[in-house]
């Protein structure tokens, strides 16, 4: 048997030395206070990976990059820095890890340092993931390396949620023996259903969140932070976080319901407590969260005298709904509602009606339906894509490719099948430097659109150059906001209203943001780009390639169109041209004698004349624009010598 040790701790030291305890490999962040001494901390232990980001979005991006590879990981921030991960933050509740995800919002009631005193237990709500509240520094150790089994074992990331007074107040926190040791993660995961969300695969996932979303609310009911206090019965109060010690100090006598878990609610044991006890109040900061969700179960609160009990929008029974709690403004507004002696007498409306008809769980959503007798048309990057080229080779190179926003994620649609996960604007880069300081033993590589680079894809392309980061990004320039109708942006040189202006050269940005290898390659040039990048895996440290072309729908590109013809007698029907996955390659009726194979042929009427295919057929079957053209003028002179 060895003896405990004990250290007094900040809640912020306390949730690092957690995050250690529970084995947590990478750490991002951006610091803004109440959050910041978490990373400060936790980069000082051994063993670990942590770093500060450009911005909150890019690292949960990174923490969620590394959850992916199969590293717990964590990212902290403010919770204003919520907005800004936002993105980040909805995508991961959807797809789920590989390993447990833990991100840190610290709140600021009375915005002692921020701009507003949101409640970002509203959003684990919207999202539908766990929500953690401690209530000193040994919680917030505790609930650290709780939320990460939570995390794991509902395949689910949690919102670890302290605030102010939680962070900056020190007590006593017994540590744990020694880190967690777990197991060494297994490949890179290639699961496009579930980690590349595109409409088709995010619609199937919906469902699977709807009904996690269940079994942690029946989880809620032993998780082991939820716990009723049974003391004098006349009042029960339920609580969460730092507003638990308050209700312990201005009501030692009274029964309390403390919620570790504030999101899913644990209805059953809530229930419980509210049939046990006379009067019923909720005691929290800032929102009435609980308040509300006890309310929608059907349950009556004490209500002060002379106050029906209605539910009034957005509105406090007791308690304010502005600023930080303390004992005095506990104790304060307790007297006001009667509750505490010296107070005139509450009336008799605060008991729980007995027999209450509310649900004790929540409804599961039924399913959507969809009409079956329509024939399946999956999308597919345009015939001439310059995208094509690139995914065409990523697919051959077998590594993991971390995808983004646009058009181009339907590179992740066989036969392609090039990408392994998109999440939002700007993730690729992030995510793919996740990966990496992971320490997975694959070279990632990312991949990005011109539009979404300047999007979002900047703070995370300046990460991966300030953290040295061996990632290969690849933007994909062609020149215009594709996806949504050919919007201009800051690389057309042309404003929304059709003036000229400064058009940004995405080389000289890459190379300002601190990456030395770079290299421009037309986005036609297939061997050119295999070339690049297959030298560039050989090589360690941050890599760009940017491949450009116009797209092909612009006016300017298609008065170029030319389409391409197959020579059948050359074809033997190998197939390696229909791996391009250009819809205007088709199979011929024509079948070679030899193997049975049906031939290839070219739509004239799809095909640009791009020569994609042309360069990868191993025959030389496919004609290129210049052979073409050649027999025109020959076909043409012959016509004016005729003439």
């Amino acid at each position: 048997m060895t003896d405990t040790v004990q250290r007094l701790l900040s809640g912020n030291e306390a949730i690092a030395r957690g995050a250690w305890e529970a084995g947590v490999a990478v750490a991002s962040g951006y610091p803004g206070t109440p959050s910041t001494e978490i990373l400060e901390n936790f980069a000082r232990m051994p063993g670990v990976y942590a770093e500060w980001a450009p911005n909150e979005k890019v690292a949960l991006d990174v923490a969620i990059g590394a959850a992916y590879a199969g590293r717990r990981a964590l990212a902290t921030m403010k919770h204003v820095g919520l907005n800004v991960a936002a993105d980040a933050f909805f995508y991961v509740a959807m797809t789920g890890m590989e390993a447990g995800l833990v991100i840190v919002s610290a709140d600021d009631p009375s915005m002692h340092s921020s701009q507003n005193e949101q409640d970002n237990r509203r959003y684990a709500k919207f999202a539908r993931i766990p929500c953690l509240d401690p209530a000193d520094s040994q919680e917030a150790k505790d609930m650290t390396a709780a939320a990460f089994d939570l995390s794991e074992r509902f395949d689910v990331p949690v919102l670890l949620r302290p605030t102010t007074r939680i962070c900056h107040t020190s007590t006593l926190v017994e540590l744990g023996p020694d880190r967690k040791r777990l197991p060494e993660p297994g490949k890179y995961p290639r699961n496009p259903a579930k980690y590349v969300m595109v409409p088709a695969n995010a619609r199937k996932r919906h469902p699977v969140i709807e009904h996690r979303l269940q079994e942690m609310a029946a989880y809620a009911e032993t998780f082991p932070f939820n716990r009723i206090e049974w003391r004098d019965r006349s009042l029960g109060i339920i609580t969460n976080g730092v507003a638990y010690q308050y209700a312990r100090e201005v009501f030692p006598e009274a029964s309390v319901l403390k919620l570790g878990m504030s999101y899913p609610l644990p209805y059953g044991m809530i229930r419980e407590f509210s049939d046990g006890v006379e009067k019923l109040i909720v005691l929290e900061e800032l929102d009435p969260f609980i308040e509300e969700e006890v309310r929608l179960m059907g349950i009556p609160l004490y209500t002060p005298p002379g106050e029906e009990d209605t539910y009034r929008p957005n509105r406090k029974t007791i308690f304010p709904i502005i600023g930080e709690l303390n004992p005095r403004i506990v104790r304060e507004a307790a007297r006001k509602a009667g509750l505490l002696e010296g107070a005139p007498a509450p009336p008799e409306n605060g008991s729980h009606p007995k027999g209450s008809t509310a649900p004790d769980s929540l409804p599961i959503a039924a399913p959507i339906l969809t009409p079956q007798d329509l024939p399946s048309r999956p999308p597919v990057l345009c015939p001439g894509c310059p995208h094509r080229s690139t995914f065409y080779i990523l697919h051959k190179l077998k590594r993991p490719v971390n995808g983004d926003i646009g058009c181009y994620t339907l590179g992740v649609i066989p036969p392609l099948s090039a990408i392994h996960t998109t999440g939002c604007m700007g993730a690729s880069i992030g995510v793919a430097h996740g990966g990496a300081v992971a320490g997975d033993k694959e070279r990632h590589i990312a991949v990005i659109g011109d539009s979404t680079f300047f999007h979002t894809g900047i703070p995370a392309l300046l990460n991966v150059a300030y953290n040295n980061s061996n990632v290969i990004t690849v933007i994909m320039d062609n020149r215009i906001t594709g996806m949504t109708g050919h919007q201009d942006n800051p690389g057309t040189g042309r404003t929304l209203q059709g003036r000229e202006t400064r058009e940004v050269d995405i080389e000289a940005l890459v190379r300002a943001c601190g990456i030395e290898t770079v290299k421009t390659v037309e986005a036609y040039h297939v061997e050119e780009i295999e070339k690049t990048l297959k030298t560039w895996l050989k090589q360690d440290g941050p890599a760009v390639l940017i491949v450009e072309h116009a797209c092909v729908l612009l006016p300017e590109e298609r008065k170029e169109y030319l389409p391409l013809r197959v020579e059948a007698d050359a074809c033997n029907g190998c197939g390696i041209c229909f791996r391009v996955g250009c819809p205007a390659i088709v199979k011929s009726e024509q079948v070679d004698p030899k193997y049975g194979r049906p031939l290839a042929e070219i739509d004239p009427l799809l095909c640009t004349g791009c020569e994609i295919c042309a360069q990868v057929c191993p025959r030389d079957a496919i004609l290129f624009r210049d052979q073409i053209l050649e027999e025109q003028r020959q076909a043409h002179g012959k016509g004016a010598k005729q003439a």
